[in-house]
């Protein structure tokens, strides 16, 4: 008894030292996390045998699998597909948010949503520029509405992985895919209502009055050289007739090249053919876009090797005193013949080109966008004697491949449904396919994972079990029978929820979950009723933290973006909470009955 109660304080005073220093913020949550568990094994709470049995836990594994699914999503362009339509200057701030909302919901539930709002974030900050508006009133929503989303499904969110697979481990059966769906609807539901016609309101008026800063990223237009193809929606139309259309889109045609010539000024009164070269002044982050939306081409070099297009990637490179490319041109290096690197376009701010971009004189201080297999693009750089730019994420989408995509995450998550598969087998083929398939590059595969979060939650999966089995759960629990005495269960299920919540607002919502699952299972069997509505609690109130921006990482990625401050979360952030504890208790309890 006296080596449980010496684990306990053991285990106890790690937690509130993994609290205290994630609260701080001083060091980053993962290791933190992992500095725990050393120190666990090392006084001896946590067995040597089961140390970092978290790393291949099945909820480690599926979390780390759906982060490349998601990436798959991105990179086949279904994510861009769905965000076209939601950009318009034209439409009031509400509808753009109830547009966006609704549509980060509906993606958080069908894969992570991090990974949601990192694909949507660009087009909400695009949508900001165009319409002169500060960020800051739509980024919020928008993030807070992506973690609603995720409470729909098992894969939206790690806390339902973690709680579904504790679920496995003490009742031996977990959650299916679909059993978060009643609860994570009806909260969802309200909850985007609440942001789209009260919350935002909410957001300080010194930070949406804010002059919208956008230039995070910019480095100014490029002049590139795009390829009209067969089918391309531009064919047979005049130069003149797109300028509207091209306005939209941020871009301007200023020349045309035809069977290697370019005709005179802009050709405005030419009729585009097939096989022209149009030069378009753009920005790098609407190049790709553009190229797919109108049909057009990248000059890229004829090659028999069609695997080496499936990793293609765009990178910014600045051009400085003495580069070997200084005062030559791609042509004239052979970037493309040799290399099957086009230099895409070309950045100098006050500069008009008259030149085509593969045969414009490149000076220093240019910003050149290149093309080109990633894995060639390293050497590129160095032979051209040019600086990388920090990376910007550039990634050429392969739309062709978005219903490939979507098919095969769809059956993967069929057969998990119905049971055919073990959820972490299914997806794993899925990743299996997706690479086959050339979604997902092999360079991509550990670059999807958020491996931060793994080693969180393969750190402190080994402390919850060993606080479980040490009986820490267990006090914990009856500590709040006990103080609650004579209260019903739906009012220590409440106190649950906003115990959890509460936690998850200061610390990692996946730490949350870890720690809240076991003391949920021992509150129900002290109280005599069923487990499962418990951890449905447990599930929705980790994922609900809305009050900080160190709860969700979500939270934390719009906070520069959005120039918010640490408390302005809490203005939108409590009354969502309320809400939801208010509409999730009544909800968990008709699906779940106790």
């Amino acid at each position: 008894m006296t080596s449980l109660t010496t684990n306990q304080i053991v285990l106890f005073s790690l937690l509130v030292a993994v609290f205290s220093l994630l609260i701080w913020g001083r060091w980053r949550y993962d290791l933190v996390a992992f500095g725990a568990l050393v120190a666990a094994v090392v006084m001896g709470a946590v067995p040597t045998a089961t140390a970092f049995s978290g790393f291949g836990h099945p909820a480690t594994v599926i979390i780390a699998l759906v982060l490349i699914v998601s990436r798959a999503l991105t990179n086949s362009g279904v994510i861009e597909l769905i965000g076209r339509h939601l950009i318009s200057a034209t439409r009031s701030v509400r509808t753009h948010i109830g547009l966006m909302a609704g549509t980060a919901a509906g993606l958080s539930a069908v894969m992570n949503n991090v990974a949601a709002l990192a694909v949507l974030m660009p087009v909400d900050l695009q949508a900001s520029a165009k319409a002169k508006r500060s960020p800051a009133l739509t980024l919020m929503p928008l993030s807070f509405a992506s973690i609603l989303g995720g409470m729909i499904t098992l894969i939206g969110t790690p806390p339902n992985i973690i709680v579904a697979q504790f679920r496995a481990d003490e009742l031996g059966e977990p959650f299916a895919m679909f059993d978060f769906a009643p609860v994570g609807i009806a909260c969802a539901f309200v909850g985007v209502v609440f942001i789209v016609t009260i919350g935002w309101r909410l957001i300080p008026k010194e930070r949406t009055e804010a002059t919208a800063q956008q230039e995070l990223h910019a480095l100014g237009q490029y002049v590139a050289e795009l390829s009209v193809s067969e089918g391309s929606a531009l064919v047979e139309r005049r130069v003149s007739e797109l300028d509207e259309t091209m306005e939209e889109r941020e871009a301007n045609i200023v020349g045309l090249v035809r069977r290697g010539r370019r005709l005179p000024g802009a050709a405005r009164r030419e009729q585009i053919r097939v096989g022209d070269v149009l030069i378009i002044e753009v920005s790098s982050d609407s190049i790709d876009p553009l190229t797919g939306e109108f049909g057009l081409e990248y000059m890229r070099r004829a090659t028999d090797n069609k695997g080496e297009d499936n990793d293609l990637t765009l990178i910014e490179v600045v051009v400085p005193q003495g580069a070997n490319i200084e005062g030559r041109s791609a042509q004239s290096m052979r970037l493309l013949a040799n290399h099957d690197v086009t230099l895409l376009g070309v950045s100098r701010e006050g500069r008009p080109f008259r030149e085509q971009v593969r045969k414009l004189e490149i000076k220093a201080g240019d910003v050149l966008l290149l093309l080109g297999p990633s894995e060639r693009l390293s050497d590129i750089t160095q032979l051209m004697g040019c600086l990388p730019l920090a990376e910007r994420g550039l990634q050429i989408v392969q739309r062709e491949k978005a219903a490939l995509a979507v098919g095969i995450f769809a059956g993967a998550v069929a057969l998990a449904s119905f049971g055919l598969v073990y959820l972490p087998v299914a997806l794993a083929g899925a990743v299996v396919l997706l690479v086959l398939a050339g979604v997902v590059p092999t360079r991509q595969l550990y670059e999807s994972v958020e491996w931060p979060v793994i080693v969180l939650l393969g750190s402190m999966i080994p402390i919850g079990v060993a606080l479980e089995d040490s009986g820490g759960t267990q006090l914990i629990a009856e500590g709040i029978i006990t103080l609650f005495s004579g209260s019903s269960a739906v009012v220590v299920l409440t106190v649950l929820m906003v115990v959890t919540m509460t936690l998850s607002d200061v610390m990692n919502n996946t730490a949350t979950a870890v720690i809240a699952a076991p003391i949920a299972i021992d509150l129900a069997d002290n109280l005599g009723v069923s487990a499962d509505p418990f951890l449905m609690c447990v599930a929705v109130a980790a994922s609900c933290a809305f009050l900080t921006p160190i709860g969700h990482k979500n939270n934390t990625l719009i906070m520069g973006p959005g120039g918010y401050h640490f408390r302005d979360y809490w203005r939108m952030g409590l009354p969502l909470e309320i809400l939801v504890i208010a509409v999730a208790v009544p909800t968990i309890l008709w699906a779940w009955p106790l």
